[in-house]
C-alpha cells in the first residue's frame, strides 16, 4: 500500500485472476481507495464504521468526473461524520429514496444552476414549463428511457429545437442525480441515448434594407431602457445575459477609449467591448435609477430587467419582422462585419466566441466581401494589364 497519485491510478488495472472486489488503498487516509472494475471503470470508495460498530463501504464517485483531491476531501468528510456517530451512507440512501424529479429539480437549481450558470433562469423556465408538469411526479429511480423519448417527441412535434434544449437539461440533471447520490452509481441515464432532432443552423439577421423599418418600430417603443437595449444589441453584439446584466461601474464612457468590461461571460473569460460614439451617446442619455446599479433596471429593487421578450414581440410585429429573434440581433453584428470585409478571427474576437467553428457561420458572407473587393480591384487594374473585364479577347 502507498499514497495514491493520479499517475498511479492511471496505471492500475483490474486483475482477472484476483478477487471479485479489488481496491487499491491510500496510505494518506485509512479506508480510502480506488476500486477497480472488470470493465475498466475505476471509482473512489471509503470504508468507515458507524456508531454501532457496523463497517460500511461507501462509493464516492467515478474516477475522472471526480479528481483524487476531490475524492480525498469527500472521504475525510465522510469519516468525520461517521466519527460523530452518523451513518453517511444510510443518510445518502434515505435522501434518494423516493425522490421525485420535481423535488430534485429544486436541488439542481440551487446547487448547480444558480452558482454556475448565468442563464439559470432558462433552466428554471424549462423545468416549470415542460419537465415538471410532464415528469415531475416520477421517482428518479423509476424514470425510463422510453418515458424521456416519448416526452422529447411530444415537445418536438411543435418545437424541435426547444425539445433538444429540454433533453440536454434533463441529461445534465440526471447526471448530477447520480453524482450526488440520489440514484445508485452506475444507473444508466435515461436521457443519455435519446436521439435529438436534427437542427438546421440558423442564419437569420437584419439586412441593411430592413434596418430602417426596424428602427421605426423601435422609435415607437415607450420604454427608454428597452429602446436603448435593442440599439445596443446591434452596436455591440453582446449576448442577452451580458447586455441586460450590465452595471454602470462596468462602463467607461469618459476616457479616450470608451468601453464596457464583462467580468464573466459564456466563454468563461473576461471580455472588453469597445464602444462607438453612437453607443456612448445612447448610454449617456439613459436615466439612472436610484439605488440600482444596473444599466437596464427591472421592477424589483436592485435587480436588472428580466427579459425583453414581450416588448420585442411587439417591436418586431410593428416592423413586420416576426421571424427575427432577439439573438438574431447579435448575429446581425457578425453578419454586417463580415460583409464589410472583417476577418473571421476579428469577428470571433468581437463576439467573444470560445470556439472558432462558431464563427464559421459568417464565412460565406466574408467570402462575398472578398469577392466584391477583388472585383473592384480587377476593374481598376484590368486596363493596366491590357484586359477588359468580362470581355473575351
Amino acid at each position: 500500500m502507498a499514497v495514491l497519485t493520479k499517475g498511479r491510478i492511471d496505471r492500475l488495472r483490474h486483475d482477472p485472476n484476483g478477487p471479485a472486489t479489488q481496491i487499491e488503498y491510500d496510505d494518506e487516509i485509512p479506508g480510502f481507495g480506488v476500486r477497480l472494475y472488470e470493465s475498466g471503470r475505476k471509482a473512489f470508495v471509503v470504508w468507515y464504521r458507524t456508531g454501532t460498530g457496523r463497517k460500511r463501504m461507501q462509493t464516492i464517485g467515478a474516477y475522472g468526473p471526480w479528481t483524487l483531491q476531490q475524492a480525498r476531501e469527500e472521504a475525510r468528510e465522510i469519516i468525520v461524520e461517521a466519527n460523530r456517530g452518523a451513518d453517511p451512507m444510510a443518510e445518502r440512501q434515505e435522501a434518494r429514496r423516493g425522490t421525485t424529479l420535481k423535488e430534485f429539480s429544486a436541488v439542481y437549481i440551487e446547487r448547480h444552476a444558480k452558482p454556475r450558470k448565468k442563464t439559470w433562469d432558462e433552466d428554471e423556465r424549462r423545468l416549470e414549463k415542460h419537465i415538471n408538469p410532464a415528469l415531475g411526479t416520477r421517482k428518479l429511480e423509476d424514470l425510463r428511457r422510453a418515458d424521456v423519448a416519448r416526452f422529447h417527441g411530444e415537445i418536438g412535434m411543435d418545437a424541435p429545437y426547444e425539445a433538444n434544449r429540454v433533453l440536454a437539461l434533463l441529461r445534465v440533471m440526471l447526471n448530477k442525480a447520480e453524482e450526488w447520490g440520489y440514484v445508485e452509481e452506475g444507473t444508466a441515464n435515461p436521457a443519455a441515448k435519446v436521439e435529438p432532432f436534427r437542427e438546421k443552423r440558423r442564419d437569420r439577421w437584419v439586412r441593411p434594407e430592413e434596418l430602417p423599418r426596424l428602427m421605426e418600430a423601435v422609435a415607437e417603443e415607450p420604454n427608454p431602457y428597452v429602446k436603448a437595449a435593442i440599439k445596443l444589441y446591434l452596436l455591440t453584439g453582446l449576448r442577452k445575459s451580458e447586455l441586460l446584466g450590465l452595471k454602470w461601474p462596468d462602463l467607461e464612457l469618459d476616457g479616450e477609449r470608451p468601453e464596457l468590461r464583462l467580468r464573466e461571460t459564456k466563454a468563461g473569460r473576461p471580455h472588453t467591448v469597445p464602444l462607438s460614439p453612437v453607443a456612448v451617446a445612447i448610454l449617456r442619455d439613459l436615466p439612472r435609477m436610484l439605488h440600482n446599479d444596473h444599466v437596464f433596471p427591472g421592477n424589483r429593487p436592485g435587480q436588472p430587467v428580466g427579459n425583453l421578450s414581450k416588448r420585442w414581440g411587439k417591436i418586431r410585429e410593428r416592423a413586420g419582422m416576426k421571424d427575427v429573434r432577439l439573438h438574431d440581433l447579435r448575429r446581425t453584428v457578425g453578419s454586417w462585419l463580415a460583409t464589410s470585409g472583417a476577418s473571421l478571427p476579428l469577428i470571433g474576437s468581437v463576439l467573444n466566441h470560445s470556439n472558432a467553428s462558431t464563427t464559421q457561420i459568417y464565412a460565406h458572407l466574408a467570402d462575398d466581401a472578398a469577392r466584391q473587393a477583388l472585383e473592384k480591384h480587377g476593374e481598376r487594374i484590368g486596363p493596366l494589364l491590357g484586359e477588359a473585364g468580362g470581355e473575351s479577347a
